[in-house]
């Protein structure tokens, strides 16, 4: 008893810490992000701050997640440190309008710089390349690329210098070094020619380098922020399915158009046919036909009519209702939703801490490179400083890790979005990498194999029929003072047959097994077989046995008073439709599917059957379910758990997957680490495609951004020119550089094509 207490204790312990640390997230933009190394150096700022659990920052939509320890929201601290790391942290509460118009603005003068720079790079490089002979040649070039660097490349040189005063390096270091360099060079050639005359060399200039560098760079910014754009499009869509407006109806019956931010509980709305559902409700009065496939992931419309919830973001289709405002704002399904996604995309998958740690020293090993490419060619050339100074150049811009940071948020941005279109919402980028290497999956019985809605088809009493009535009302009294899903369908059965509860005295809760209580001088139980058993009841010599030929597997709840048995009621939980199918598509991919529940063995027999898993248990309590999942591990198996009550929340927390039935219990969802909307198991196969798909982008956005780099560095250093005499133009380099970032961003956004 006191070890069953301990263990339910355990596990609301439990869950108030996930739910306290759940409540405890934020997620602010940021701005001044250029590469992972930026992103990098404001994670380990917000990291360093007292009060923080832990943050992470996505480079691909620039935003950092916060988790903040209980009661320490010091947002300001965090503002004042990530700016003083040379960046910014956007605290004020805004709009999801107005972050898309800080983001139009962003947008269109980097489009204006990036026009601005190529306009003057073509003059630069068709001078250089076929009128070098002109008067004042380097005069003009000088003019045409000196704007380009103070106003189309300035952000470049600022951030390089407030990145060096914190001991720090990034993208923009290497692009202000080489484009430095080469303007520099240059520009001292210009005024001062004679200096290289007088030992016989001609003064090269390389304003072009400079000019064009920073145009094609620009450029590759520019595409990139309208790939990553796309990347969050699953946020943009789940944001759109809620309208701006709603109809307000009055106390005297009238209608009046108000903002949706402006509807309050309790207020009764008007839906039209065609209209978007505004918030959470209860129809009032009216009926129609509702599209939840947003929701839900189903194509057919359900049946509504006074009395039945809608959700927010569902379509209602051909009637007219009043509804109940139940739900607004945040409180919504739907904005539970995009939380839920918005913070699963800035969450990072383990592939990713790797690749941190390497953008990491990135930079400053590429200054290395740069730096020993100099020297080499001064030492073994007899002192080329052309080459030299072009190999400088050339390492410093091909080098950027751009498409290293893009690599996996991207990816996870965009399966993530992909999940919540087809009704599965993914908590972090960890469930989502590790949910395809499963080979053992744990299933609850009741509202995840079956429908979750048993209903009595018969009570046995036994005891005379005078009797009875009396015992009835004792019955519901005890269902009653209970959750458990059998026992609230006792409690319907009996209120329908129009009985009412008696009071009582001391009811207790046993968990696992039902419930005990007082009335007058007896002790009356509710439960299954374990709780008779452990009380002592007297049981009939033959044995009672569930089923009977039905044609749903039968539960059996107990009722009796002292050690006699009074009734036992017969109850049947449909069997999903899809749940055998899901169970045989997942052992097709060599996973074995369990099943454990706290029903009987005949009734999780027949189920088991039915569905198809390959095995069963039954009378498992909350902590024999975790146990079960832990020797799995034990095995060497990475198990995923499926469930949709309280009572599964111990085994989702210590299951390697955790997965929640979207229409079970507000705990089991805040500790799993995905939800499927619909309930349909099926669903868990798709999330495996998902992720197998998802993974694969990553490893190939990976592969090349290495690839460039290990190809790219040492060409861009020289190392052809020995054999063939060819050095790399430092503005191919930022040609190639810039196309490294698009090409893994569109990459990523090929998952948005999958069929899952």
């Amino acid at each position: 008893m006191h070890l069953q207490a301990l263990q339910a204790l355990q596990a609301l312990f439990h869950y108030l810490c996930i739910r306290k640390y759940h409540m405890n997230i934020k997620i602010y933009p940021v701005t001044g992000l250029n590469c992972a190394n930026c992103a990098r150096t404001v994670e380990k700022t917000l990291q360093q701050q007292p009060g923080i659990a832990n943050a992470t920052v996505n480079f691909a939509d620039s935003s950092a997640l916060v988790e903040f320890k209980t009661g320490r929201e010091d947002a300001l601290s965090l503002q004042t440190a990530v700016r003083a790391a040379g960046y910014d942290l956007i605290i004020e509460n805004r709009s999801s309008e107005e972050l898309a118009e800080d983001h139009r603005r962003h947008f269109r003068t980097l489009r204006s710089k990036t026009l601005f720079a190529i306009a003057m790079a073509v003059p630069v490089m068709i001078i250089s390349m076929f009128f070098m002979g002109i008067p004042y040649a380097n005069i003009i070039m000088l003019t045409l690329a000196l704007p380009v660097l103070l106003w189309s490349g300035n952000g470049f040189f600022v951030n390089a210098v407030r990145q060096a005063r914190h001991g720090t390096a990034n993208m923009d270091t290497l692009v202000a070094m080489s484009t430095g360099i080469a303007f520099l060079f240059s520009l001292f050639n210009t005024l001062f020619p004679g200096f290289w005359h007088e030992k016989g060399l001609h003064a090269h200039v390389y304003y072009e380098a400079s000019v064009v560098i920073i145009a094609f760079i620009l450029l590759g910014k520019m595409l990139e922020e309208k790939a990553k754009s796309k990347t969050s499009s699953a946020i943009k869509k789940l944001m759109g399915l809620q309208p701006s407006v709603v109809t307000l109806v009055q106390p005297n019956g009238s209608d009046n158009i108000i903002p949706v931010k402006n509807v309050r509980q309790g207020d009764l709305i008007r839906i039209k046919p065609g209209d978007k559902i505004p918030v959470d409700g209860d129809i009032q009065s009216g009926n129609s036909m509702v599209d939840e496939s947003t929701m839900t992931g189903e194509s057919i419309p359900v049946e509504k009519v006074a009395g039945d919830k809608v959700l927010a973001g569902t379509l209602n289709l051909n009637g007219s209702f009043v509804l109940t405002a139940r739900q607004i704002g945040s409180g919504t399904v739907l904005a539970r939703i995009i939380e839920t996604v918005r913070q699963a995309q800035g969450s990072k998958a383990p592939v990713q801490k790797i690749v941190d740690r390497i953008a990491g020293i990135f930079v400053p090993i590429v200054i290395g490179i740069s730096i020993v490419s100099f020297a080499g060619w001064m030492i073994f050339d007899q002192g080329a400083l052309a080459h030299a100074l072009m190999a400088m150049v050339t390492v410093l811009v091909i080098a950027c890790p751009c498409a290293l940071g893009l690599a996996t948020p991207t990816a996870i941005m965009v399966g993530m979005g992909k999940g919540a279109q087809n009704g599965i919402l993914i908590k972090d980028a960890e469930s989502l990498e590790k949910i395809r290497k499963i080979n053992a999956l744990v299933l609850d019985k009741t509202g995840t194999i079956t429908e979750g809605k048993p209903v009595v088809t018969r009570i046995e009493w036994h005891l005379p029929q005078p009797e009875q009535a009396g015992s009835e009302r004792i019955l519901l009294s005890l269902e009653k003072h209970s959750s458990h899903p059998l026992a609230e369908a006792v409690s319907r059965y009996l209120i329908s047959h129009s009985h009412e509860p008696l009071p009582a005295d001391h009811f207790e809760n046993i968990s696992g097994k039902g419930v005990r209580a007082k009335f007058i001088d007896a002790v009356y139980l509710a439960g299954n077989l374990k709780l008779m058993v452990d009380q002592g009841v007297k049981l009939p010599q033959t044995p009672l046995v569930e089923g009977n030929g039905s044609v749903e597997p039968q539960s059996m709840v107990y009722f009796a008073r002292n050690t006699a048995l009074l009734a036992t009621v017969y109850l049947a939980d449909k069997i999903r439709e899809t749940s055998a199918q899901a169970v045989h598509e997942l052992q097709d991919q060599g996973i074995n599917v369990y099943m454990l529940t706290g029903d009987n063995p005949q009734t999780a027999h027949d189920v088991a059957v039915r569905s198809g898993v390959n095995g069963f248990r039954a009378n498992f309590l909350p902590a024999d379910k975790a146990e079960f999942i832990q020797a799995l591990q034990k095995e060497g198996k990475i198990v995923a758990m499926a469930g949709d009550g309280i009572n599964d929340s111990q085994a989702l927390a210590v299951a390697d997957v955790s997965i929640a039935m979207g229409k079970g219990s507000d705990i089991a969802m805040d500790v799993a680490g995905m939800t499927l909307v619909s309930s349909d198991l099926r669903q868990i196969g798709k999330a495996i495609r998902l992720s197998k798909f998802t993974v694969s982008t990553i490893r190939q956005n990976l592969f090349w951004a290495f690839i460039y780099n290990l190809i790219g560095i040492p060409i861009a250093a020289g190392a052809l020119y020995p054999v063939w005499g060819f050095m790399l133009s430092p503005m191919i380099a930022a040609a190639a550089m810039a196309m490294s970032s698009v090409s893994v961003v569109s990459n990523s956004l090929r998952l948005r094509g999958r069929r899952l």
